[in-house]
């Protein structure tokens, strides 16, 4: 089991993990919770509507890695489009980000808050690290979390495409992107791992 999710019987999965590998995606998700940012509630926990009625931003993010996990839902993936249609996919974009953003942010809050939480319930076994079990529905939360963790950690690394990936393996041990990295695609072998746990 270790490095890898295995099913559960009756759902759910499980990983053994090191204390290096818990302190990593820990501290990975602590960074994935601060770049996303608080909820649109944060500055008003007296009034339970506010985030009900709060809409989210109209523009893009500007930091690359937000770009990333928050991209506009209308653009031209073949290409540059028309002025116009240019103009209106951009006004497209904006009104459902109006609209999802803060959503989709809250949702990334919890699943990374779901994934530190569970790991700082584990209890050490053996030479230390633990076994993480999950139920189903953690499993999802991770699956979101560490999707959002390796988009952010990609986007980092300039990785649009498999060909961006294939590169990763040639880098020399001195690269100072090597332990990113490394990172990327241990979280890519968990993703895997776990998404199989969870097909019929």
């Amino acid at each position: 089991m270790p490095g890898t999710f295995e099913p559960l019987p009756g759902g759910g999965a499980a990983v053994a993990l090191d204390d290096v590998e818990i302190s990593i995606i820990r501290s990975l998700a602590v960074q994935l919770l601060e770049l996303i940012g608080p909820g649109p509630g944060a500055d008003a926990p007296d009034d339970p509507l506010a985030e009900l009625f709060a809409e989210g931003p109209s523009e893009p993010p500007s930091d690359p890695v937000l770009k990333r996990l928050f991209p506009d839902a209308y653009s031209d993936p073949e290409g540059t489009p028309e002025a116009q249609e240019a103009e209106e996919q951009r006004a497209y974009s904006s009104e459902f980000r109006r609209y999802t953003e803060n959503d989709l942010r809250a949702g990334k809050r919890d699943n990374a808050l779901a994934v530190i939480r569970s790991l700082d319930a584990l209890s050490p076994v053996g030479d230390g690290g633990a076994v993480l079990k999950l139920s189903v529905e953690e499993s999802r939360q991770w699956l979101g979390s560490l999707n959002d963790l390796r988009l952010a950690i990609g986007s980092r690394l300039d990785i649009t495409d498999e060909e961006d990936t294939d590169l990763l393996y040639r880098l020399p041990d001195e690269d100072p992107r090597k332990p990113m990295v490394m990172a990327y695609l241990w979280l890519g072998g968990l993703q895997e791992t776990l998404v199989s746990t969870l097909l019929p």
